[in-house]
């Protein structure tokens, strides 16, 4: 089906379908007048998981195209690949300068920026982050732009590449201390809420499951303040471009090309559907962030 925004079309021509744990590619189609090109687009694996389990849909979280050779970057959330509407609600710009695999970290950070906003006053000296994949790594990476220098991961894979981010020690979950801040960037809140210190802040930044649930005893006696932080929750019409700027800035003048590049991996669109069958396997890509590269296909 093709997205609809105020009687015009938002996005055309999805290159993926998944469903019953599986992905097929979808022949590729010319961009309708007006439409951005999809030239990369990003994969959120929790997202892409969920979806592989369900009904068959357009797959896709973020794709990214160009408005023109001298112009930036726009990054729309689209399915994988399609072509879209470089004005469709929740579309961010970047530099043209920029490479790709920067933009794809500025989104994942972009994400905790707006939730890190939401939380109340908290001292960022030790922070624990529940997780490893690309919703930890931009915590990770925002609480280091905001001052963080001693930030507990926890995660159960072994040599997870986040652990090579300045200021992240990496424990796995029964090595854990209790800390004042802990941000659960992985949807496992039980296991986030037993590692926050009385009094301390529980933020959730990583989308549970629908059957997830914390419990309200340990809550109330702990005197927790839970906050939950997902993206789209009510803000200021400007804030997620903002966001998105101050992440994409920071990156380019901070992070290390090596890091970006061991954090990323680009995947030709043609072996999406093999990619995605790896999401669920001890095989999956080492990379907490997955591009497709769809100019070829």
């Amino acid at each position: 089906m093709t997205g609809r925004m105020r009687g015009r079309r938002r996005y055309a021509g999805a290159r993926l379908r998944v469903g019953a744990g599986r992905a097929r590619l979808l022949p590729a189609a010319a961009p309708e007048p007006d439409m951005v090109a999809g030239r990369f687009s990003v994969i959120s694996p929790g997202t892409e998981r969920r979806h592989l389990a369900g009904e068959d849909r357009e797959a896709g979280y973020m794709t990214l195209g160009r408005t023109g050779d001298a112009a930036g970057w726009v990054l729309a959330p689209v399915p994988h690949g399609a072509a879209f509407d470089a004005a469709c609600p929740g579309a961010v710009t970047a530099p043209p300068q920029v490479p790709p695999r920067l933009v794809a970290l500025a989104r994942f950070q972009q994400m905790a920026c707006l939730g890190l906003d939401r939380l109340p006053a908290t001292d960022l000296s030790t922070v624990t982050v529940v997780g490893s994949g690309p919703v930890a790594l931009g915590c990770v990476l925002e609480l280091r732009r905001r001052g963080a220098t001693g930030i507990q991961v926890v995660t159960s894979r072994r040599y997870p590449p986040i652990g090579r981010a300045p200021g992240v020690t990496c424990v796995s979950p029964g090595a854990a201390e209790p800390t004042q801040l802990v941000i659960d960037a992985a949807g496992l809140p039980r296991r986030a809420a037993d590692l926050t210190a009385p009094g301390g802040v529980l933020g959730l930044l990583g989308t549970p499951d629908e059957e997830a649930a914390l419990p309200a005893l340990p809550v109330h006696r702990g005197g927790w303040t839970v906050q939950g932080m997902h993206e789209l929750a009510p803000t200021a019409p400007d804030t997620y471009q903002k966001a998105f700027t101050q992440a994409v800035t920071w990156l380019t003048d901070h992070l290390e090309p090596a890091l970006a590049t061991a954090w990323c991996r680009t995947v030709p669109g043609a072996r999406a559907p093999e990619l995605f069958a790896l999401l669920e396997s001890p095989g999956r890509p080492a990379e907490p962030v997955l591009l497709l590269d769809w100019r070829d296909t």
